[in-house]
């Protein structure tokens, strides 16, 4: 349950009750994934400082006495370089044509980026108007003077957006932020079952949370062109659960840096994403990894396809 919200409570009346989805939408690495998590007050999206950290939709459903609200965290918009960019992209638009509000999210502790305006403009060109809050991230890394020049300039990529100023990883005016979501949601029974957070399987989420570790530990010249596949997922009773899974690179360079000098660096990032991976489903969990070249893997369709990515269908 979110510490900065009290308002979670069983539902017993659904009157006047709202629901609705969400679209978080932002360039690459300005905290989208750690607000839903904050949010939702439990983590089940991945989260990094390299950017791009996020490759697909993914659900996170808060349940509220008045409202359902499903957040649609989705792989930040920006100019791709690899099929695999352009996949990520298009899973943004989708969330976007299906959404009863946008919460746009930027680094308001610096300058509006050419991909902010990217996805301004991204706003201006759906079929569809809906509500816009734009949520104005990383408050606490500015004082309060270059705060109001910097919501002069965001409010002119979309003049029309709520703006709410907040931290993320500090908490701070989650709680108005909420209440701004909730008001501009439809009237409503709830879509998801009231005990629901998210809409990926605990497998999809441990693959996610591998890929994070590896992001947090490896250098810079090797995270994304990492990609990882669930092989088993099996549950052993009282003994917790046994996992294995493949790390794929691009490059059998890239294979020599994952592995590490005698295995160091595959164990590091196994251990990391163990502890993780517990830390998410409560019990104890065994981790098996390996290391395979998949070449040129981001710009081959059929690659792309046997890893996940696919196109979507609308939801309503």
């Amino acid at each position: 349950m979110p510490a900065h919200y009290d308002k979670i409570v069983p539902v017993e009346s659904l009157d006047e009750f709202k629901s609705g989805f969400v679209a978080v939408v932002g360039r690459p690495n300005v905290g989208k994934s750690t607000l839903i998590n904050a949010l939702l007050g439990q983590k089940v999206a991945a989260v990094s400082p390299r950017p791009q950290t996020t490759r697909r939709q993914q659900l996170g459903i808060l349940t509220l006495d008045d409202a359902q609200i499903i957040f649609t965290d989705t792989p930040g918009i920006h100019h791709p370089k690899h099929k695999l960019g352009n996949y990520m992209n298009a899973e943004a638009i989708i969330a976007l044509e299906d959404c009863d509000l946008v919460l746009f999210m930027v680094d308001v502790s610096v300058e509006p980026h050419p991909e902010d305006k990217l996805i301004a403009d991204t706003l201006t060109e759906l079929k569809r108007r809906v509500p816009v809050i734009m949520a104005l991230n990383k408050v606490d890394l500015l004082d309060e003077n270059d705060l109001e020049d910097r919501k002069i300039d965001y409010q002119a990529l979309v003049p029309q957006a709520h703006l709410i100023s907040i931290s993320a990883t500090l908490l701070e005016n989650l709680s108005l932020l909420l209440d701004a979501v909730i008001e501009n949601l439809p009237e409503s029974h709830p879509f998801y079952p009231l005990d629901q957070i998210t809409d990926h399987h605990e497998r999809d989420i441990a693959a996610d949370l591998i890929r994070e570790s590896a992001l947090n530990i490896l250098r810079d010249e090797v995270p994304h062109c990492i990609a990882i596949r669930i092989d088993e997922f099996t549950e052993r009773g009282d003994t917790g659960a046994y996992i294995e899974a493949t790390v794929f690179v691009e490059r059998n360079s890239q294979k020599g840096i994952v592995i590490g000098d005698g295995g160091k660096m595959i164990k590091r990032i196994s251990t990391a994403a163990r502890l993780e991976i517990e830390g998410m489903s409560g019990r104890k969990v065994f981790l098996r990894l390996r290391v395979k070249v998949r070449k040129n893997w981001r710009n081959d369709e059929s690659t792309l396809r046997l890893f996940g990515f696919r196109g979507k269908v609308k939801r309503r």
